[in-house]
């Protein structure tokens, strides 16, 4: 009896053809990148280049500046002002906290409870940007006068007494005064926490706050475990953006303060436009902002959140 031989095996099927982009497709990306890419050489990386070349020349307008790897401007230049970084981070976090304590209630109210009323609500938060920065501090130098009827409501309930005990106010004055300072920087930065407060309260699901109330959980006892730690994005996120312009800001301590509050934005202006100290003004912008960026990180990593709005 013959084996039959075993059936030829069938062929395998043929792998269907990669199709690869053409190089003109793959440079499509990058293609888009570069304006932007080209935007911040020329508008962030050159000036920056160009002021740590400043901060180390040696010279003077008239003879001219030269680059003489002068390194010990930044800390003639720390020692002597060092003063005005303080009030400047001291100011720049008080109005923070504050703008923190404000804006996160109406933050919560535009999310869960404005309803119809919202869109009117965010339009209200913004308004300020209507009008120039200039105009909105100009403002509070007509809200804070001496004799007027906030600065008299706020000596009648003996409000200017405390604050004058804490070094705050001089007396009856609030203009010219640390509390004026830290005012300006409050209203006017305000909006920048808000806004993404809302927009990391407006992701919470709603269906999460019902879920803690069918377990009994108190209401404070919802804002602790639930919606505090998921609005955390908008909380980094809102303290940075108030915090890193505020330090750096110029306009409200020069508008509403006096020279015992001035604070280092007043001094980098100064050098740059009186005194005509380029490498001094450099140095101290340059010791700004490393001071701003060690906080930063050190702030963003202690908040353990990695989602910023």
């Amino acid at each position: 009896m013959t084996a039959t031989a075993a059936p030829p095996e069938a062929p395998a099927p043929a792998e269907p053809p990669v199709h690869r982009p053409s190089l003109r497709k793959r440079l499509v990306p990058y293609w888009l990148l570069l304006p932007g890419i080209l935007w911040l050489l020329v508008f962030f990386v050159l000036p920056m280049a160009y002021q740590a070349s400043t901060s180390v020349q040696t010279g003077s307008l008239e003879e001219g500046f030269e680059v003489t790897w002068h390194f010990r401007t930044y800390w003639d230049a720390l020692a002597e002002y060092y003063p005005q970084f303080l009030r400047s981070l001291l100011y720049a976090g008080t109005a923070t906290l504050l703008c923190l304590l404000l804006g996160y209630p109406l933050a919560y109210l535009i999310a869960f409870k404005a309803g119809r009323w919202r869109n009117l609500l965010l339009v209200l938060v913004i308004a300020p940007f209507f009008t120039s920065f200039l105009i909105r501090t100009l403002a509070w130098k007509t809200i804070l006068a001496d004799g007027g009827p906030v600065v008299a409501v706020l000596n009648s309930v003996g409000f200017l007494d405390v604050t004058s005990w804490l070094g705050l106010t001089q007396g009856e004055r609030v203009l010219a005064t640390p509390l004026a300072v830290v005012c300006g920087l409050t209203y006017n930065f305000l909006p920048f926490m808000i806004l993404p407060l809302y927009t990391s309260l407006e992701r919470i699901d709603p269906r999460l706050h019902e879920a803690a109330g069918d377990l009994y959980a108190h209401p404070a006892t919802t804002f602790r475990k639930v919606t505090f730690p998921l609005s955390m994005p908008g909380v980094v996120s809102g303290t940075l953006l108030t915090f890193i312009p505020a330090s750096g800001d110029y306009v409200n301590a020069e508008l509403l303060g006096s020279t015992d509050t001035r604070m280092i934005g007043n001094v980098i202006q100064s050098q740059y436009l009186r005194i005509l100290d380029y490498p001094t003004a450099a140095a101290l912008s340059f010791i700004l902002m490393a001071a701003v960026l060690v906080m930063v990180t050190i702030y963003i990593r202690r908040a353990g959140t990695e989602d910023l709005v």
